[in-house]
Order: structure tokens, then C-alpha cells, then sequence
């Protein structure tokens, strides 16, 4: 990683990247909150506006949809005109369309603010992964990702406390409107501290050389010093991008379907909403929690001697493993047993997703972290719109399934990321690009 040997600075803040990280973890918190308000009040919803599962799911769909779509676009983008600027107005866009959403009056406009929600939001993950790259040295990548990562799991437990007394206090359109302030309070943050390291006035030089420090690319390919970025089509040419979007795609669909289906999933256990408030954010932070193991285990590992692929693989066959703990929820209504279930499933998610989301900072130079970062997360998208049409489908045509409509469910969810774990190991090596030096050793 190589920066300017003259920058001008100006008393340095000590330990400046994990500030930054910090921003990028509140971001994600506020990012989380935002979505998470549908989810929270569909049931209310459902029944002011006689939603059926499948309308449900279409609303979440019109999310998915700009949200897996903006991931590839946003990824490109964030890598043409840098994270500041990039971040700076997703973030605005999406806090904005949030502030709007209490003008919904029925299915169609709710499915427009929710298409438009997606398209803001979907640049949040490609961005911080770039960040991430730009200011983190290897063996700290493990844990940064998760630090901003396990927002989404302290979003998704926080949102309850926020969204559902306001709506219980004031009803729903203050529940959807008033959370997008926060994202506008973040920007003011986010536009006084993020640099580039390269030219940030406040970096110190010591600073500056643990961000430099174990980068064994130091004569870069002749792509990545002369800025030229792969095509779209190169990178796809690569096993170790399709690794990178299986790694997301065979596992994010499983935690958007805790996100998005937990309260109806809990309710269709018998369990009413208000007593079962506690098992909606428990799994949140069992996943939190995962985020920073995973991380911080591998990170570990590498420091011990350990190299990167074996390290991120080791932690990514444990998430494979693990989440199929969501299996035998289908054998029981105990809410404490589900709840149970659920947390250890979330937690090793969320360890095998960090893994997932360091993979691009890992493997590719600077200039396409974002681009497959995107990828990625557009391919999650994809498996996630698949996946939620057949949910809403299942679920409605179950219906007299009682307590077991969402048993075919939750099997395909504790068995796909297993699968998923098996094409990663496979897919994730070192080959004749690694020799060329269009990516990473890793």
C-alpha cells in the first residue's frame, strides 16, 4: 500500500482508523433501523391494510430488488468517485426517503418508498469494505468488518425499542419517519472525520505505517499502480469473485429472513408479539456477537502464522456448520428453545458472513474492492428475492399448517449456507491471477 511521503498534518487523532470504523458502524446501525421498520410493523400493517404473506414479501422484494441492483452499480460507483463522496449521499438519499415514507397510503406507495430505500441503502456495505481496505492492515480486517458489521445486528436488536413504542405512542407513520433523522445527524460526522489516509490532515506517521504495515503487494500489478481497475467481465472471469458472491449469496438470504420474517414467524408459533419481544433481538446480538468472534479469531490466526485463506477458512467452515442449528426449531413452540436456536444460528451467520465481507478487502486491490464487494451483495439480493417469493408463497399456502407453516422453510435455511460453505473452500485459492498480479496472495 503505497501513500505520499509528504502529507501535511495537524495534531493527529490517536487510533484514527478505528474512529472511522466507528462511523462506519453507527452508519451501519442507522442503515439497519431504517429497514427494519417495515418488518417490525407488518403485523400491524398487515392487518390495517389486509396484506396477505405474499404482499408481505412483495414489499420486501421491492427493497431487495434496488437494493441488489444498487450493490454492483454502487460498488463501481464508490470505486470512481471515492467513499466521502459516496457514502455522503447514500446516506442522505436513504434518510430522506425514510422521512417521505409516512406519505405511503397504501401497497403501491409503500412498495415505491421501499424500492427507494433499497437503491440508497444498497451502497453501505460496498463502502465500508473499501474503507475497510484503504485503512485497515490485514490481520485487522478480520475484526473491522466486523466491528461495522455488527451493526446490522445491533441495529436489528435496537429497532424494536425504537420503532414499536413510537408506534404504540404515536402509530405508524412517525414509526417509519422519525429514524431517518439519525442518518441525517450521522452525516455531520461523516463529513468533518472521513479521508482517504493518503491525504487525511489528522493521520500520524505511526498511524500511517501500521495502515502500511504486511501488505505483501509492494510492487503492484501494472492494473493497480496505473489505477485502472478490472472490468466487470475480468472479474468474472476469476473463481475467487464467484467464491466471494456464493460466500454472500448462500448465507445473507438466511439472515434477511430473520430480519424480515422473525415477528410473523413467531407469531405463526403461536407466541404473541409483545411477549415475545426479548426473542427478537436476542438472535440480533448472538449475531453481534459471531461478527467479532469470527473476526477476531481469524485475525488471530494470522497473527500466530497462519495464512489468510486458511485462516478466513476455518472460521467459514464453523459458520457452515453451525447454522443448521436452525433445523430443529420445526420441533418445537417453546419460545426460550426458539430463541435459543435461532442466537446460535445468528452467531455463526454472522461468523461466516464476516468472513464473506473480507474477502474482497483480502483478495483485490484497492481499486475493485467496492466493484465485487457490489457483486456480492447483488448476488445475496438476488437469493434473497428468490427466496422471499417462495416464503410468502409457502407460508400462505400452509396455512392451515398451523404452528408448522414455515417448516420447509427453515430446513432449506439451516442447509443452504452448509452448501455455500463447501463451493467457498473450493472456490477461494490462489491461481495464475494471484501470479499475474491482478489480485492478492492470499
Amino acid at each position: 500500500m503505497a501513500f505520499p511521503a509528504k502529507r501535511a498534518r495537524r495534531n493527529p487523532i490517536h487510533g484514527l482508523r478505528w474512529w472511522i470504523c466507528g462511523l462506519l458502524f453507527a452508519s451501519t446501525i442507522i442503515n439497519y433501523i431504517d429497514r427494519q421498520s417495515l418488518s417490525l410493523l407488518a403485523p400491524f400493517l398487515k392487518s390495517q391494510y389486509r396484506w396477505s404473506n405474499t404482499d408481505y414479501a412483495n414489499l420486501v422484494i421491492a427493497f431487495r430488488i434496488a437494493y441488489s441492483i444498487g450493490q454492483t452499480l454502487c460498488g463501481r460507483l464508490m470505486d470512481r468517485i471515492g467513499t466521502r463522496r459516496g457514502l455522503t449521499l447514500s446516506v442522505a438519499f436513504y434518510s430522506l426517503v425514510s422521512l417521505f415514507t409516512p406519505l405511503a397510503r397504501g401497497f403501491k406507495s409503500f412498495a415505491a418508498m421501499r424500492l427507494l430505500l433499497g437503491a440508497g441503502e444498497s451502497a453501505n456495505w460496498p463502502a465500508a469494505t473499501k474503507a475497510v481496505s484503504e485503512w485497515f492492515p490485514k490481520a485487522e480486517r478480520g475484526i473491522a468488518t466486523a466491528f461495522f458489521d455488527s451493526g446490522s445486528s445491533i441495529g436489528g436488536a435496537v429497532a424494536p425499542f425504537i420503532v414499536l413504542p413510537i408506534y404504540f405512542r404515536w402509530g405508524w407513520r412517525p414509526a417509519f419517519g422519525i429514524p431517518g433523522v439519525f442518518g441525517l445527524l450521522w452525516l455531520i460526522a461523516w463529513r468533518w472525520l472521513y479521508y482517504p489516509p493518503e491525504s487525511h490532515p489528522r493521520l500520524g506517521a505511526h498511524e500511517l505505517q501500521t495502515i502500511a504495515a504486511g501488505e505483501e503487494n509492494v510492487e503492484l500489478s501494472q492494473a493497480a499502480a496505473t489505477g485502472a481497475s478490472l472490468s466487470w467481465s475480468q472479474l468474472l472471469k476469476l473463481p475467487q469473485t464467484w467464491g466471494t458472491i456464493i460466500a454472500k449469496s448462500f448465507t445473507d438470504p438466511v439472515w434477511f429472513f430473520v430480519t424480515d420474517w422473525f415477528p410473523i414467524f413467531l407469531v405463526a408459533k403461536g407466541i404473541a408479539l409483545r411477549n415475545g419481544l426479548i426473542a427478537v433481538w436476542i438472535p440480533f446480538l448472538a449475531a453481534d456477537l459471531g461478527s467479532f468472534i469470527g473476526g477476531g479469531l481469524s485475525g488471530y490466526l494470522i497473527k500466530r502464522g497462519w495464512s489468510v485463506s486458511r485462516a478466513r477458512k476455518a472460521v467459514i467452515l464453523f459458520g457452515g456448520i453451525g447454522v443448521t442449528t436452525l433445523i430443529p426449531t420445526i420441533l418445537t413452540t417453546n419460545l426460550r428453545l426458539i430463541t435459543l436456536l435461532f442466537a446460535i444460528a445468528t452467531f455463526c451467520y454472522a461468523s461466516f458472513t464476516t468472513m464473506a465481507n473480507v474477502l474482497p478487502s483480502d483478495i483485490y486491490h484497492r481499486d475493485s474492492v467496492a466493484s465485487v464487494s457490489g457483486m456480492s451483495g447483488t448476488g445475496a439480493g438476488i437469493g434473497t428475492i428468490i427466496a422471499f417469493e417462495l416464503i410468502g408463497h409457502v407460508s400462505d399456502v400452509r396455512k392451515a399448517a398451523g404452528t408448522h407453516v414455515f417448516d420447509p422453510i427453515v430446513i432449506i435455511a439451516g442447509l443452504v449456507p452448509l452448501a455455500g460453505m463447501f463451493l467457498v473452500l473450493l472456490l477461494i485459492r490462489n491461481t495464475k491471477a494471484t501470479e499475474q498480479g491482478l489480485v492478492r496472495r492470499i
